[in-house]
C-alpha cells in the first residue's frame, strides 16, 4: 500500500465540492489522484489495493455522487483560471463513448455511428458526451465549463417523419432537438465565465440559426465553421432580388491577404484518410452579411425570427500539395472582421479547435474509458465525468511545457517530487539552487517514459508522458516510505 505524499492537485481542485458527504468528497480526490498517477490502467489496477478498490466502486454507485456537483466545483475551478486571461476560447464538441462490446451494461442508448460515403450504417450501444473546453488563446487547456453526457434515444423508423413526409427533425423546435445541446452549453458557459471575454467556437455541426439568433439575445460571441451555402442579405422572408448564397458573397470579395496555417497530423479512420502534419499557405477573404432565418423555420408565425448581423471568413489553399486536399473553411462570427489581423486573429482561434479533438484523444485513446465496464450507464456517467476531468490534466501538463514553458515547476510539482525527478534523470549531478521550469521538468518526466531528447525530437507526446508521470509518482512514494521514521526498531 502506497503511503507517500500525493500530489494533492485534486484535493486542490474539488476543494468545495459539496457531495452532501464529507467522506464522498474525500473519496472524490483519492479517486482523481489515483487516476491521474496510473491513467493506463483500470480501476482494480489504479487503485492502491483491493480496500481502495472497492471503495471506487461504491462511489460510482452512490446516487449522491451528483455529476452536476463534481463538475461544478471543477468549473469554479476553471473560471478562477480563466479570470487571468483577457479572452478564452470556449471550445464546443460532441464524443460518442461506445460501449457495443460490454453487452451487459444496461441503460446504454442506441447510436447510429453512418458516417461518410461508403460506411454502412450501424448502430452501436454508448453515451454521447458533449463537452466545453475552455482554451486560452495561446492554447493553453484550463478545464471545462460544460459537460452533458446522455443515453440516446433513437425514435422508430416511423415516427421519424411527419405526416407531410417530412423529416421529425425538420419540423420539431430546437428545444425538442438533440442539437439544443449546442444551446444549453453556450448558456451554461456564458453564465460561468464573468467578465473575462469569453467566445464559443464550434464546428460545422453547430452551424444552424437558433444558435446565431440565441447568442445574438444574449450578446454572446460566436465562431462557427459554416456548413450550409445558405442564402444570405434577404430583406424579407420571400425575396427575390438582392440575395445571394454566402459562398459566392465571398468568392466575390477582393483578396485581404495571405499566411500560414500549421495542420495537425491526422490518423487514417473509416470515414478520412489519413493525413501529415504540413503548413498551408492561404488566401483570405472577409465580408459582413446579413443571415436570415430559414423560410422554413418551425417557428415562423408564434414569433418574429430576425435577421442577424453576421461576418464571414473565407480561407482557401489556392496551391495545395500533389496528394492533398486543400484546406478551405468558412468561419462565421458576430466579432467584427475590418481588417487582414482581425481575420487572421479568428482563424487562428478557429485553429485551436483542434485541442478539444486532443482532449478526446487523451480520454478516449489514453485513459480507455471505453473499456470500462461499469454495469450501468448511471455509474458510466460519473466515471466518464471524473476521468474526463483528469484527461484534462493530463492534456494541461501536455500542452503547458509548449504555451508556458518558463514557469517555474513548482506550478506543477510539489517541492520534494521535483528533487526526486532532477537526481532520477541527471544521476551525479547537484540540485540546482533555483527551481527549474516546467518545461525543464516535463522533459525529465517524458524521459522516465522513454522519451530520448534527441536534438531534433520534438516534444515528448502524451502517452510517453503518461508513462513518466507514473513512474515518478512510484519514485516519490519510495522516497516518502524511506524518510518515515523505522517503526520497527
Amino acid at each position: 500500500m502506497r503511503t507517500g505524499h500525493r500530489t494533492g492537485w485534486a484535493a486542490e481542485e474539488f476543494a468545495d465540492v459539496d457531495l452532501g458527504d464529507q467522506r464522498l468528497n474525500a473519496r472524490l480526490a483519492r479517486i482523481c489522484e489515483s487516476f491521474s498517477e496510473s491513467p493506463e490502467s483500470p480501476i482494480n489496477q489504479a487503485c492502491e489495493d483491493w480496500a481502495e478498490t472497492k471503495a471506487a466502486y461504491r462511489f460510482f454507485q452512490n446516487k449522491k455522487a451528483d455529476v452536476r456537483e463534481i463538475l461544478a466545483a471543477h468549473r469554479r475551478k476553471t473560471v478562477a483560471r480563466a479570470s487571468r486571461h483577457e479572452t478564452v476560447l470556449a471550445i464546443q464538441d460532441t464524443s460518442y463513448c461506445v460501449y457495443s462490446s460490454h453487452p451487459k451494461t444496461e441503460g446504454l442508448g442506441r447510436m447510429s455511428l453512418k458516417k461518410g460515403k461508403n460506411v454502412e450504417k450501424i448502430y452501436s450501444n454508448g453515451l454521447v458526451m458533449h463537452t466545453c473546453l475552455a482554451v486560452t488563446t495561446g492554447g493553453l487547456p484550463l478545464g471545462l465549463l460544460a459537460q452533458k453526457i446522455f443515453a440516446r434515444k433513437l425514435r422508430p423508423e416511423k415516427q421519424r417523419r411527419s405526416a407531410a413526409g417530412r423529416h421529425v427533425q425538420d419540423v420539431l423546435p430546437v428545444e425538442e432537438k438533440e442539437t439544443y445541446r449546442w444551446l444549453e452549453t453556450l448558456m451554461t458557459a456564458e453564465g460561468a465565465v464573468g467578465d473575462t471575454r469569453m467566445v464559443t467556437v464550434c464546428d460545422r455541426e453547430a452551424d444552424f440559426y437558433d444558435l446565431f439568433k440565441l447568442s445574438d439575445q444574449m450578446g454572446a460571441r460566436v465562431l462557427v465553421r459554416a456548413s450550409a451555402d445558405r442564402t444570405v442579405n434577404r430583406r424579407s422572408r420571400y425575396a427575390e432580388k438582392g440575395v445571394g448564397k454566402l459562398w459566392d458573397h465571398l468568392r466575390s470579395q477582393p483578396g485581404a491577404g495571405s499566411f500560414t496555417v500549421d495542420i495537425p497530423k491526422k490518423n487514417k479512420t473509416k470515414h478520412s484518410k489519413a493525413r501529415d502534419a504540413r503548413s498551408a499557405t492561404v488566401t483570405v477573404r472577409f465580408a459582413p452579411f446579413l443571415m436570415n432565418p430559414p423560410r422554413n423555420h418551425p417557428k415562423h408565425g408564434c414569433e418574429e425570427l430576425p435577421d442577424i448581423d453576421m461576418s464571414a471568413v473565407y480561407v482557401v489553399e489556392p496551391k495545395p500539395p500533389a496528394d492533398e486536399d486543400p484546406l478551405e473553411w468558412m468561419l462565421l462570427t458576430n466579432l467584427p472582421v475590418k481588417s487582414l489581423d482581425e481575420a487572421r486573429e479568428k482563424v487562428r482561434w478557429y485553429c485551436l479547435r483542434w485541442r478539444i479533438e486532443m482532449y478526446f484523444k487523451v480520454l478516449k485513446s489514453g485513459l480507455k474509458v471505453e473499456a470500462c465496464r461499469l454495469a450501468h450507464a448511471e455509474r458510466l456517467m460519473r466515471y466518464l465525468t471524473v476521468m474526463s476531468i483528469v484527461a484534462w490534466r493530463l492534456f494541461m501538463i501536455t500542452i503547458m511545457a509548449r504555451t508556458d514553458p518558463t514557469t517555474p515547476c513548482t506550478a506543477l510539482l510539489a517541492d520534494h517530487e521535483w528533487r526526486v525527478l532532477f537526481l532520477r534523470v541527471n544521476r551525479n549531478q547537484k540540485l540546482p539552487e533555483s527551481v527549474p521550469t516546467i518545461a525543464e521538468a516535463v522533459t525529465w518526466v517524458a524521459r522516465l517514459g522513454g522519451f530520448l531528447a534527441r536534438d531534433g525530437d520534438g516534444p515528448p507526446g502524451t502517452v510517453t508522458l503518461w508513462r513518466g508521470w507514473k513512474r515518478l509518482a512510484d519514485l516519490t512514494d519510495g522516497w516518502s516510505l524511506a524518510i518515515q521514521p523505522n517503526t520497527y526498531g
